[in-house]
């Protein structure tokens, strides 16, 4: 007595309940893998192995007059670098990079030889300038084509030269003769890229303004260098500012939360899956493409 029976509405297992829905299945994507980094070693290979090659062809005892008049010349013998006070960059004269492929305004406009705005770029004025460049290249561009594979950093380092070759030509009309040489633009087109890459794909990244912070200072500090002496800091713009143009196209990624079909099993709802990418991304894609067309 006292005692009361639980009904089926009670219990849950009446024919008066609708079953409960299935739920559903839980996966997770993935991560991506790195790509193997093998273009930017060669790179630092051939910069290496092309300086060489130009002070082969420098033969500073051989043009200077003598081996007393070259740096190191009982050392390296037909590899010495040139007189300090004519390079103090440690490294070969004018006339050679001019001769290897050197950027000259006067050679490219009057002369039809178009070939320098890239030859230029594997080409360095001396070991200073050279370990500065391969430092920053082995740092920068490993990482970047191992997030984004060998053709888009390829292409991305490629056309970045070019536009810092193009900005040097251009600031160089009226001005003293003069060469260029150097990756320095292609490295900072690298830079931009990489602010470029930050802005596009702001919704991926967990601490937004230390990253954004952090490579603003890195761009600064590289910037100051174009206040030096001998250094080319229109070639740095241009190449930045090709760079940060064409990080908005190349190196776009999916936003936050989306998950590819191939990576949903069967039987999930993706009524409600997340787009590739945002609005705003397909903006600036439109934009840096148009700005680079226009340039």
């Amino acid at each position: 007595m006292g005692k009361r029976l639980k009904s089926d509405i009670e219990t849950a297992h009446g024919p008066f309940l609708a079953p409960s829905p299935p739920s559903q299945p839980f996966f997770t994507p993935p991560a991506p893998e790195p790509f193997f980094s093998w273009l930017m070693p060669l790179i630092f290979a051939a910069d290496i192995g092309i300086f060489v090659y130009t002070m082969y062809v420098n033969d500073c005892p051989s043009t200077a007059g003598g081996m007393d008049k070259c740096l190191f010349s009982e050392y390296l013998g037909r590899l010495s670098f040139q007189p300090f006070k004519e390079n103090p960059l440690l490294g070969p004269s004018i006339p050679t990079l001019k001769r290897l492929g050197a950027l000259s305004r006067k050679m490219v406009v009057e002369d039809g030889e178009g070939w320098r705005f890239l030859s230029c770029i594997w080409l360095h004025a001396g070991v200073i300038h050279l370990a500065t460049n391969m430092m920053s290249l082995l740092f920068i561009g490993i990482q970047l084509e191992q997030e984004f594979g060998f053709l888009r950093i390829g292409l991305l380092y490629v056309l970045s030269g070019f536009g810092g070759s193009l900005m040097s030509a251009i600031k160089a009309k009226g001005q003293t003769p003069m060469v260029s040489v150097g990756a320095s633009g292609a490295l900072f087109g690298l830079l931009g890229a990489m602010l470029s890459e930050l802005i596009t794909n702001w919704t991926i990244y967990a601490n937004k303004c230390a990253a954004l912070m952090t490579l603003v200072m890195v761009i600064g500090l590289n910037m100051a260098v174009g206040f030096l002496p001998h250094v080319d800091s229109s070639a740095h713009i241009g190449g930045f500012l090709s760079g940060f143009l064409l990080g908005f196209i190349l190196l776009v990624r999916p936003q936050y939360g989306y998950v590819s079909r191939r990576h949903i099993p069967p039987g999930f709802d993706t009524k409600h899956r997340k787009p590739k990418h945002k609005c705003f991304q397909y903006l600036l894609w439109v934009i840096a493409l148009v700005s680079l067309l226009l340039g």
